[in-house]
């Protein structure tokens, strides 16, 4: 991932068959020219008539693939993955590199397909931001072009919420543009159909020092954490007296500073879990805009932020809960992803929220330090407060991670749809994620490279598989919308004064929801 505040969402990065490489990949933050770099295969003019459906072979041309440097600096061996996996090699696959920052290649895909450019042809582009793409009609749609079986495959062995994350919304904005019966939305087609295939994905875990907690005379093995989530209360005792127990300076990190990763991710994970939800639950997430409820001034987001503030501040709080302990320091109000990483790879927190990539620095770090290895990082599901049986909201409740990844998605001007559909498809194969698992660092979309059995023993992945397994069946998207950007602050301007004791939940939340609900009806 890159740390990057203009996104909030890691772009999901996984193992590499050499935990270096893999480091050396996902660490480069810089941003690549989005005006070159091509990788030498040549421009993406193409020559397809775009009018075919995918899966056909043949059709020959040339499909640009807009990609981050640790895939175009891959360029040879991922053209020579995806004709391993059957694409024709009629079809010349080149890469355009783009950017590791989230918010500058969504900027860039906005002015050139606003100016109607024919290439890149297939685009990588955040799961937080697919659906407005979608919503303007800037993206083809995959559910008429996909084969058959690509769309079995996808139905039958994908998580559900990436997919939620690339499909057109019910209805984008309520009263415009959309038919409530037959379910049309404004823009993007039919509800429910396909504009993206998942090409990474990343679900938050808890990453913990197995070592310490072992040593403070708890048993992980024992009580299954890696794949039976605990309460956040127990989860604050653990922690608690394994920090008291251990000579190191931090108890629980994560990150909570004001930024869109805070509304996105960290706090929607915290609300989630406790019950609550910005707009009444999943089937409203992604609209319709103006026509759903704003549900932020409810008991169940209360909770969650008083025990938040419990967690840091402590029984003092005159909003503390009873039961929770204080594990996380003061600097989390500050923190996003790097520095709340960092003290954990170098040994000095008990317990991370994190990434995936986090799970690869951490066993690199563990294993080059001397005194730790991968074998004493521990990963669990993110911790709940209210079960699903519990919550007002259908799928909210229970253990939630928020939803990070990117998606591939056709550019709607290229000279070459049915080819780059072919593309897609061949990235769907399982020899090609396999690739992309244990090659070029991703966790995908497909379940079943979750499974030791269809990958090998991918070090340092082995021990963490389960964990992340049950964190994708329990992803819980952003509220993607053409709005959310202008929700995003709010809500993370409200969230971080609350938690660092400048308002009250109720005051705060009330006054949000009046925010979010003024601009539900600006549109």
């Amino acid at each position: 991932m890159s740390n990057d505040s203009s996104s909030g969402a890691e772009s999901g990065p996984g193992a590499s068959s050499s935990r270096r490489r893999f480091v050396k990949a996902v660490g480069v933050a810089g941003a690549v020219g989005l005006a070159g770099c091509q990788d030498g295969a040549g421009p993406g003019a193409g020559t397809g008539t775009g009018d075919g459906t995918g899966g056909d072979g043949g059709g020959g041309g040339t499909v640009e693939m807009a990609m981050p440097s640790n895939v175009t600096d891959r360029a040879e061996d991922t053209r020579q993955a995806l004709y391993d996996a059957g694409l024709s090699e009629d079809i010349e696959v080149s890469f355009l590199s783009t950017s590791e920052i989230s918010g500058d290649v969504e900027a860039q895909y906005r002015s050139w397909l606003n100016a109607g450019r024919e290439t890149p042809d297939v685009f990588r582009m955040d799961s937080g931001w697919t659906i407005p793409f979608v919503v303007r009609d800037q993206l083809v749609n995959l559910s008429e072009r996909l084969s058959d079986d690509a769309l079995s495959m996808l139905d039958e062995h994908y998580f559900e919420a990436p997919l939620e994350s690339a499909r057109a919304p019910a209805q984008a904005v309520g009263g415009g543009g959309g038919d409530t019966d037959t379910g049309t939305g404004m823009g993007g087609g039919p509800r429910g159909e396909l504009y993206g295939v998942p090409w990474q994905v990343g679900f938050p875990t808890i990453q913990y020092r197995k070592d310490l907690v072992t040593d403070a005379g708890f048993d992980p093995e024992g009580e299954s954490w890696a794949t039976e989530p605990m309460t956040w209360q127990r989860f604050s005792e653990v922690i608690a007296e394994t920090h008291g127990n251990a000579d190191v300076e931090y108890g629980f990190n994560w990150q909570g500073t004001d930024y869109v990763g805070l509304s996105c991710c960290t706090f929607n994970e915290f609300m989630t879990t406790w019950g609550g939800a910005y707009f009444g639950g999943r089937d409203t997430l992604f609209g319709p805009v103006g026509d759903r409820p704003v549900t932020v001034d409810e008991e169940p987001v209360y909770q969650a932020l008083r025990m938040v503030r419990t967690l840091i501040h402590g029984s003092d709080d005159e909003q503390a809960l009873d039961g929770y302990q204080q594990i996380s320091p003061n600097a989390v109000l500050e923190w996003t992803e790097g520095p709340s990483l960092e003290p954990f790879t170098n040994g000095n927190a008990v317990a991370l929220r994190y990434w995936p990539s986090g799970i690869f620095e951490a066993a690199t770090a563990f294993e080059e330090s001397g005194d730790l290895s991968p074998d004493d990082l521990g990963t669990m599901p993110i911790p709940y407060a209210v079960s699903q049986d519990e919550s007002e909201y259908e799928g909210i409740g229970g253990t939630a991670s928020a939803l990070g990844g990117w998606h591939l998605t056709v550019n709607p001007n290229s000279q070459n749809v049915d080819a780059a559909v072919q593309v897609i498809e061949a990235t769907m194969e399982q020899s090609f994620r396999t690739f992309q698992f244990s090659e070029l660092g991703y966790l995908t979309g497909d379940q079943r490279l979750f499974d030791p059995e269809n990958v090998g023993d991918v070090d340092p992945w082995g021990p963490h598989l389960e964990t992340l397994q049950v964190a994708g069946e329990n992803a819980i998207p952003r509220p993607v919308t053409v709005v959310w950007p202008d929700q995003s602050s709010q809500i993370a301007s409200r969230v971080n004064g609350v938690i660092a004791q400048q308002q009250a939940p109720e005051e705060a939340m009330s006054a949000l929801a009046g925010s979010l609900e003024e601009i539900e009806q600006s549109v």
